[in-house]
């Protein structure tokens, strides 16, 4: 069973259903010791070669070495503009399949649904597809190309949905699902109401012999077509997490931060344009946060003729700032957001109207009459009188269905899971938790947080799980 319906899930459900990937005869890779271990075993495939041999070695933009290895076996030379074909072709050995459910929230895609579809990526629109179906090709068919290499949010939502057709991965797919709780427990005490929907699925999928064996029970409900709710339990031997981490924004935890004119997303800007609820003489909106959401957000109001505000700790200089890392030319926009940052702050007018940028400060309160308070570095304070707030400052996973909200799971078992600071301590070559086996994390709750390199971590699971199945050639 797999938890979350985004890019992690999508690439495990194809490698799941047979879908093989081997080394193409006669193509040459740009890395020439991964070309010779590639030759070693032409007719092994990928998923049944020792993953840390073929990843030694390789560099990139990922601390993960099996992400490296997909990546660059997909996208050979990416990294320096090259566009060289894949070095992988995929075969449909449906015997090597393993049986797998995938319950998400949405529509398959995860939360590329819920980002404003017009928004483009960060990431390089090749750098957005799945396995065995380049991005490319598909916005081809819809006549559209890449605007700077990158694509909006609506496009990939629509291409991830459009993969598990093409793919005929559907099947395998319950969207409309809440997961609300995953215990281990022995296949002797599965629950009665769970043995009813294990009978219902019972195509050898979920016959444990051994009652003494611990197993996995994933409880939670469907939601309808008339929004009611069907309580659902399954049963796994395996569990994988795939839920990303859009579901809660961070707080600050400051004084009056629940109040109604304070907001942790991006959408409730949109929304208050859209209701002409703020406008060209509103007082100004306080954006606080420095990452590429507060960035959206600050262009956004930008186009819209709204003055901002915008609060944040870090000094401009910063190299942990995300602006500082991104390529100018292929960021134009961004560029523009940092420029602003430099050059209009409150201590110094510049050529932005309807900006001022507050770096290194923070914000000690809301008040009730819309009076904001901030702190800079040497401690002096200043009040603005704000329209409306957001803080975007990040999001953490929702893993309140794990025991102990999945804290024990995390590299720091004192700490909160969080993707940046505190991921799942996972096996490398393995994507297993190292503190509870057969349960597996992918995508951002292990640290991966670009579609690019989640799908590495997606084939080390099916190589694990292919093991433990038994499905591996000899």
């Amino acid at each position: 069973v797999f938890l979350g319906n985004g890019p992690s899930g999508i690439c495990l459900s194809y490698l799941l259903s047979g879908y093989i990937p081997y080394f193409k005869k006669d193509s040459l890779h740009p890395h020439p010791i991964l070309q010779r271990k590639l030759e070693e075993a032409p007719d092994l495939s990928i998923l049944d070669q020792d993953l840390e041999y073929l990843s030694e070695g390789l560099e990139g933009r990922s601390h993960s070495p099996v992400a490296l290895l997909f990546d660059t076996l997909q996208r050979p030379d990416t990294d320096f503009g090259g566009t060289a074909e894949s070095v992988l072709t995929w075969w449909h050995e449906t015997n090597r399949a393993v049986p797998h459910l995938v319950l998400g929230r949405s529509a398959p895609g995860g939360a590329w649904h819920s980002i404003e579809g017009s928004m483009v990526t960060l990431s390089r629109g090749e750098w957005m597809g799945l396995p065995d179906l380049p991005f490319k090709d598909w916005l081809k068919q819809k006549r559209r190309g890449l605007r700077n290499n990158r694509a909006t949010a609506e496009d990939i939502a629509q291409y991830y949905q459009h993969y598990v057709m093409k793919k005929g991965l559907q099947k395998n797919f319950r969207c409309g699902t809440v997961v609300t709780s995953v215990r281990k427990v022995s296949a002797e005490g599965i629950s009665s109401h769970a043995q009813k929907d294990l009978q219902k699925n019972s195509d050898s999928l979920w016959n444990f012999n051994d009652k003494s064996m611990e197993v996995f029970q994933v409880d939670g409900f469907f939601k309808n077509v008339k929004g009611d709710k069907e309580p659902f339990s399954i049963c796994a031997e395996n569990v994988v997490l795939a839920t990303g981490t859009y579901d809660s924004p961070t707080w600050l935890g400051v004084k009056g931060e629940n109040l109604s004119y304070v907001h942790h997303q991006l959408s409730a800007l949109e929304e208050a344009v859209k209701n002409n609820s703020i406008g060209i003489m509103s007082d100004p909106v306080l954006i606080v946060g420095a990452g590429l959401t507060a960035a959206d957000a600050i262009l956004f109001a930008h186009h819209c003729n709204i003055p901002v505000i915008h609060v944040f700790r870090r000094r401009v200089s910063d190299p942990g700032l995300i602006f500082n890392q991104l390529p100018k030319m292929m960021y134009p926009e961004y560029h523009k957001v940092h420029q602003m940052m430099k050059e209009q702050t409150a201590a110094c007018a510049g050529p932005y109207e309807c900006y001022i940028s507050l770096p290194e400060h923070h914000v000690l309160s809301f008040g009730k009459d819309k009076k904001c308070i901030f702190q800079d570095k040497n401690g002096y304070q200043k009040v603005y009188k704000i329209s409306m707030a957001l803080v975007l400052t990040g999001s953490n996973p929702n893993l309140s269905f794990l025991p102990n909200n999945g804290t024990d799971l995390a590299m720091d078992s004192n700490h909160p899971v969080n993707p940046k600071r505190n991921p799942i301590d996972v096996d490398p070559f393995t994507y297993e938790c190292t503190q509870e086996k057969g349960l597996y994390a992918l995508g951002p709750l292990a640290g991966d947080n670009f579609v690019r390199f989640v799908q590495g971590g997606a084939l080390a699971v099916a190589s694990s799980l292919l093991k433990k199945a038994n499905k591996n050639p000899p």
